[in-house]
C-alpha cells in the first residue's frame, strides 16, 4: 500500500479581496501576475513590491480584463498554505520569506537590530522546497 498524497494547498485556504494599486493610471497587475506572490502597497492595495518586501499572499485572481485600468478587484490568498516561485536566496525548510519584487519569493534576512518599526519583515514557514524553482509557505 502506498502513501496518499496530500493536497496541503486546501487546508486553512483564507482569501480577501483589495484594490489594485495603480502607477501612473495604470494597473500594476496583469493576469499574467496570477498566481505571483504580492505585498501591500497602499491603503487596500496590493501590487508585486519592491525586493525585500513583506509577503501579503499569493494571487489568485483578477476581476474583469487588463483593459479596465482602476476597476479591477484583486483576490489574494492571505491564509493557509501555497507554493510560490522561489528567487535566489532560495529559502530552506524552516525559512521565513520575503518578496523579490518581480512575483517570486526569497529567503528572508537574518533578524537584526535595526529591523523596520512593526517588526521583522519576513512571513510564513517554508515547508517544502522543489530545487530552486519553487517554495510551499504556511502563511500565517
Amino acid at each position: 500500500m502506498t502513501v496518499r498524497e496530500q493536497n496541503l494547498e486546501t487546508v486553512g485556504f483564507l482569501c480577501a479581496t483589495f484594490k489594485v494599486h495603480q502607477t501612473t493610471g495604470v494597473d500594476d497587475l496583469k493576469d499574467t501576475d496570477i498566481g505571483k506572490a504580492v505585498v501591500l502597497s497602499g491603503n487596500n492595495e496590493v501590487n508585486l513590491g519592491i525586493s525585500g518586501g513583506q509577503l501579503l499572499g499569493k494571487l489568485i485572481d483578477l476581476s474583469l480584463t487588463d483593459a479596465d485600468n482602476g476597476k479591477r478587484v484583486a483576490t489574494v490568498q492571505i491564509g493557509g498554505i501555497c507554493t510560490l516561485v522561489s528567487a535566489a536566496t532560495t529559502p530552506a525548510v524552516g525559512n521565513r520569506v520575503v518578496v523579490n519584487g518581480a512575483g517570486a519569493v526569497k529567503q528572508a534576512p537574518v533578524l537584526t537590530g535595526y529591523d523596520p518599526a512593526g517588526g521583522n519583515v519576513a512571513r510564513g514557514t517554508v515547508i517544502a522546497v522543489n530545487g530552486t524553482s519553487d517554495a510551499t509557505v504556511l502563511l500565517g
